[in-house]
């Protein structure tokens, strides 16, 4: 059936990975497309960006289609933010691809679905496709609950995104105030978040979603994640701008479609036994660099009782 909700489809540079994943937003039809595009880095890109916005403008069905187009390069961070901040003052909710997200045609029904279901439900931040569980189940209900917030083939309503801050002013008060402890007990996890958070605030790490981390947090959100993996990322390898080792267990995860009618839990509640599967797995640091930052951090806090011994 075509689909009722707008998709934003946000394109850069890769003609081919953008046709397969356009084929499956033909295959739905949906009502509204919002094409997102970046500009070209160099002259050699100049040639590569303009196949990929050609892909998008072979739509053959019924649809509204509203263009937002870089003339320059504007990079990861400032690219996705920008364009999805202009999407939603187009539109109240939607679903967003990325041209290496390849979805189960299942996931755009899921998407709209839970969208409708949660639609003013302030608890849920968002929908995913992705599923990093490995295989790994553990409820019969069609999806679960996570604080964690996977992008790679999503949805969510401007009453959420409204809570995006790409400059992360509030980080110095949450961090200040030590307020990631309240969110994970285990200090490894804690110092995981507070260095990504931190190197994200001093710009070190040039990206848009590990801001969205922050706004869902903050606002104590959770996401949707389905039970079967929905979306595949494609993407990985040198051509890309982050995902570029092919051998992570991230790459090219198979999708598997969702059955409905969904069944919905009854309850709101953070699957926390999956999120530490999940932290452990991909987020927490090592014990031996763990380490290292400890005694590197109890070092700058003894050299600086020291000079403040040594001035007084």
């Amino acid at each position: 059936m075509p689909c009722e909700t707008p998709i934003i489809f946000l394109i850069f540079c890769r003609p081919d990975l953008t046709s397969q994943v356009f084929e499956t937003i033909r295959q739905v039809q949906p009502k509204k497309l919002l094409v997102v595009a970046d500009g070209p880095r160099n002259e050699s890109e100049a040639s590569l960006c303009q196949q990929a916005r050609a892909v998008t403008e072979a739509v053959e069905w019924d649809c509204e289609v509203l263009r937002n187009y870089a003339d320059k390069n504007l990079g990861c961070r400032q690219r996705v933010s920008s364009g999805l901040d202009w999407a939603f003052t187009q539109v109240e909710e939607a679903i967003i691809l990325e041209d290496d997200c390849l979805p189960d045609i299942s996931f755009f029904h899921f998407c709209e679905e839970l969208l409708e279901h949660y639609r003013y439900d302030q608890r849920v931040m968002m929908i995913s496709g992705d599923n990093f569980c490995l295989g790994k189940k553990r409820t019969d209900y069609s999806y679960y609950f996570s604080r964690y917030i996977n992008i790679w083939g999503w949805a969510t309503w401007k009453r959420a995104w409204q809570h995006y801050d790409i400059e992360m002013y509030l980080w110095d008060e949450i961090k200040q105030g030590n307020w990631l402890q309240n969110i994970f007990s285990a200090p490894r996890t804690v110092d995981y978040w507070h260095d990504i958070f931190q190197r994200v605030y001093d710009g070190d790490i040039n990206t848009w979603d590990y801001q969205w981390v922050f706004a869902c947090w903050i606002q104590s959100g959770y996401s949707v994640v389905p039970t079967n993996n929905l979306v595949s990322n494609i993407g990985f390898g040198i051509e890309a701008t982050h995902t570029t080792r092919k051998q992570s267990k991230s790459s090219a995860i198979p999708t598997e479609s969702i059955q409905f009618p969904l069944v919905h839990p009854p309850f709101v509640i953070q699957d926390a036994i999956v999120d530490r599967f999940l932290q452990r797995e991909f987020f927490d640091l090592r014990f031996l660099p763990w380490l290292r930052r400890q005694l590197k951090r109890s070092y700058k806090q003894l050299l600086h009782k020291i000079q403040l011994f040594s001035k007084s």
